[in-house]
């Protein structure tokens, strides 16, 4: 699967304080990561709420690919999925798994134990995820859901994964939220 292009456009404002375009390109950073070949562009991420708004400091700078936003912060990044198939799933083992998410920062995102995909994680966030082209299913820890084209799906810190049944590539958006688990809810 080709990396995505995707267009990214940033707008600021000059010295009288109106309205301008700061960049016009192709977004800075793109990641090809774990066993299927997931592709993540990273769009912008804001290190605080409420977030500064300047004339024109641009992203906070961030090497690499980071799972989670920051503390107090948000992460809006656009992932394509290639297809899941037999190979793809049997390149997925424990160890491959865990080397993804620790290059990525997330190792303690992975639960213990058998889970119902191998790509299953959970991270104290709220996530919005919109279905920009294809089909997934959202799998959760007892249920499975099929999405398609414009469906969006608030993920509120649970453990979950995103499968690519359809045989086609499939993309997503998503907005990251830094968050934090009630005491109940921590493991």
């Amino acid at each position: 699967m080709e990396a995505p292009r995707i267009r990214r456009i940033v707008t600021g404002h000059d010295e009288a304080g109106k309205s301008v375009i700061l960049s016009d390109g192709p977004a800075p950073r793109v990641f090809t990561l774990d066993g299927r070949g997931s592709a993540f562009v990273e769009l912008w991420t804001t290190r605080a709420t409420p977030a500064p708004i300047d004339r024109a400091s641009g992203e906070p700078p961030e090497q690499g690919v980071h799972l989670f936003p920051p503390a107090n912060g948000t992460r809006l990044r656009i992932v394509d999925f290639r297809p899941e198939n037999a190979e793809v799933l049997a390149q997925l083992t424990p160890d491959a798994v865990r080397a993804a998410f620790t290059a990525i920062d997330a190792a303690g995102a992975i639960p213990g134990g058998p889970s119902p995909h191998p790509l299953m994680h959970r991270h104290e966030t709220v996530d919005y995820g919109l279905v920009l082209e294809g089909e997934l299913v959202l799998v959760l820890d007892g249920s499975e859901t099929p999405l398609r084209a414009g469906d969006v799906v608030i993920q509120r810190g649970t453990s979950h994964a995103w499968a690519n049944r359809s045989g086609r590539p499939a993309r997503m958006a998503f907005i990251l939220i830094d968050g934090a688990y009630e005491a109940e809810l921590k493991r």
